[in-house]
This record gives C-alpha cells, sequence and structure tokens, in this order.
C-alpha cells in the first residue's frame, strides 16, 4: 500500500477515534477543560507550539493537568519532551518540560492503540488550585533536539477535578 494512501487511512482513523471520544466525554462530570489540535502530517515543527485558552471561573477547585499524545506506530522514539508554557491571568508566565514516555524499554507502546495509532494520557500535575479567577493562555512545543517530529498525530490539554 502507498504511503499517501496508509497516511490518508491513518487520519480518517484518527478522526473516527476522536469523534468517538468526544461522544464518550460528553458526560464527563470531573472534566473542566479539554482540546486536541491536530498536527500536520508532514511534521511538528519546533517553531510551531499548540495554543489553547481556559477561562477559570472556580480557582478553588484542585485540579488535575494531563498531555494528551497520539502517535502512529511508525513513530522513531520511545519519548517526546514537550516545554509547556503556562501565561496567568495577571500576566505571570511559568514554563515547564515533561518528558512523555510512549513505549517500554522494549519499543511496546504504551498507549491505548486501535489499529497502529496510540492514545496516552500522561500526567503533568496533579491536584493543584489555580491562583486565580481568570483566562489562562497554555502553549505546548515539542522539545526533541529535531527541527521537526514525525508521526505525532494529535496533542491537547486536559484539565480535570482533582479527587
Amino acid at each position: 500500500m502507498s504511503r499517501i494512501k496508509t497516511n490518508w487511512i491513518t487520519r480518517i482513523t484518527a478522526t473516527l477515534l476522536q469523534l468517538l471520544a468526544l461522544l464518550f466525554s460528553s458526560c464527563d462530570r470531573n472534566r473542566i477543560f479539554e482540546q486536541n489540535q491536530s498536527i500536520p502530517e508532514s511534521g511538528w515543527a519546533q517553531t510551531n507550539p499548540l495554543k489553547f485558552d481556559v477561562d477559570i471561573k472556580d480557582p478553588s477547585t484542585s485540579a488535575n493537568f494531563y498531555v494528551n499524545v497520539r502517535n502512529a506506530d511508525g513513530y522513531p522514539y520511545g519519548n517526546i519532551f514537550l516545554f509547556i508554557k503556562t501565561v496567568f491571568p495577571n500576566g505571570k508566565l511559568s514554563n515547564d518540560t515533561l518528558e512523555c514516555v510512549l513505549s517500554d524499554e522494549k519499543g511496546k507502546w504504551l498507549g491505548k492503540g486501535m489499529g497502529d495509532i496510540y492514545d496516552n494520557q500522561i500526567p503533568f500535575k496533579r491536584n493543584v488550585r489555580f491562583p486565580m479567577a481568570g483566562s489562562y493562555h497554555f502553549e505546548i512545543a515539542q522539545g526533541m533536539r529535531i527541527e521537526s517530529v514525525p508521526l505525532i498525530m494529535d496533542v491537547g490539554l486536559r484539565i480535570e477535578k482533582a479527587e
């Protein structure tokens, strides 16, 4: 099968999985925010951070943060490093680095998979409170040592109420 046809089938499968996830997550009472963004087929460039805006009305609620990463079976690495920038409503900045381990030491993918696509939900921060109400801006950039990372399909941010 040609590479173009395989990529096309992979993209359709990923879109269907996103729709199913959206359908099943619509009754998720703990979710404060969740959004995933598609990465271009050409790869995820270091100069192309993903941007997420989150409006927090009640800062008294403790929250857990996760980064969602969807990778194809051909992804050439066992992990991906991410740089996460947070801009608070008052303009204060916070920068974090997160290593997302995507496979075990033998190369077996850790995410939940269907076909050749694997979904990972990596914990980023646990049981934290927003310091104030308002609009928070998050940017997630790939922090690998190459200009463009191939076969990362989607990356997202999930914030949920801590239990």
